[in-house]
């Protein structure tokens, strides 16, 4: 899932950008003009939200595609004072700015999913999406989301991350291609070519087979999880720099990857087992975030949506210089 498009947002002429930007990819997505329509406003009001309240920040865009629909996915963060009380900013004609005070209402009556998170001191953060038909799929009780954002300057991101669900089951798998660019993304791509082919295999084979595909290419960092609800566990491989992190009632634990580059120099492949409690979050990122991320001081967070947690992350502890990609699972409360 490297399909995302980042726009740094600090003034009007930014928000037409992002704007023209939505609606291009909207239509390329298939939407009728109805939904492109939708995607114009959400993207507009959320825009400029941004430069209103937050003083400037930035819009992530990712076209979406499930059990045979399409859609546009929709984040805008910043690093503005936040809000008090995110119910209060719900009602039309509440405002911060001495605006109408219409924006956040608007966004959620067009969006086909809307979540959004901020707290005093804590900036602010918001998640549309809008799908031609709702994707009608059983995703087992499990909601999943991510970013995946390129090194400063480059078209595409070295990174990829994807969840393979069948029968109930997740398989999840995070990757950064060696350095950077466009042999980077084509180790990635290979690595999810190869976790899809294989995914009825146990965590371990699976990445056994990623790092048999990856031999042609540069190599990459690569872990591959699953989450099996019905034991209440996580089974994990790792081979190099992913990090992965299981969050519950507040306390984390750590999961082990070995050292090594996939498809070049791997010594062992070892898979660990891990207790998931009911409500807890599994985070895996690349090393363009930082390893000293925390949640505590985001209060009520990991009850959102995954994709809305991630780029929180992502905003607050990306590295600036490197590819960053995050994804973030969560089971049943």
């Amino acid at each position: 899932m490297t399909d995302l498009t980042r726009f740094a947002v600090v003034d009007a002429s930014a928000v037409g950008s992002a704007r023209r930007f939505a609606v291009e990819m909207a239509r390329a997505a298939g939407l009728n003009d109805t939904n492109v329509g939708r995607v114009a406003i959400i993207m507009s009001e959320a825009a400029t939200n941004v430069v209103k309240h937050g003083g400037g920040g930035e819009v992530l865009l990712r076209a979406l595609a499930h059990d045979g629909s399409r859609g546009i996915e929709m984040l805008a963060l910043d690093r503005g004072p936040g809000l008090a009380s995110m119910s209060g900013a719900m009602r039309d004609g509440f405002s911060s700015a001495g605006t109408s005070g219409t924006g956040l209402g608007a966004i959620r009556r067009q969006s086909t999913l809307f979540d959004a998170y901020s707290a005093p001191g804590m900036g602010f953060a918001l998640l549309s999406t809008v799908w031609a038909t709702p994707p009608q799929s059983e995703r087992g009780g499990m909601l999943f989301g991510g970013v995946n954002v390129p090194y400063p300057g480059e078209l595409v991101s070295g990174d990829v991350w994807s969840v393979h669900v069948k029968a109930g089951r997740h398989l999840v798998l995070a990757c950064d291609g060696l350095g950077h660019g466009e042999q980077a993304a084509t180790a990635s791509s290979v690595a999810r070519e190869a976790f899809h082919r294989h995914a009825d295999g146990s965590p371990a084979v699976v990445l056994e087979r990623i790092h048999e595909a990856l031999r042609p290419t540069r190599g990459a960092a690569v872990a591959v999880a699953e989450i099996d609800a019905h034991r209440a566990e996580v089974r994990f491989a790792g081979i190099g720099n992913i990090l992965g992190t299981i969050v519950s009632n507040g306390t984390t634990r750590s999961v082990v990857s070995h050292h090594g580059t996939a498809g070049h120099d791997v010594r062992r492949i070892q898979e660990f087992t891990y207790p998931w409690p009911r409500g807890a979050l599994l985070v895996l990122h690349s090393d363009g975030l930082t390893s000293r991320w925390t949640l505590e001081r985001y209060p009520g967070l990991p009850s959102h949506h995954p994709a809305l947690t991630a780029a929180v992350l992502y905003r607050d502890f990306r590295r600036e210089r490197d590819d960053t990609s995050v994804v973030v699972l969560r089971g049943d409360e």
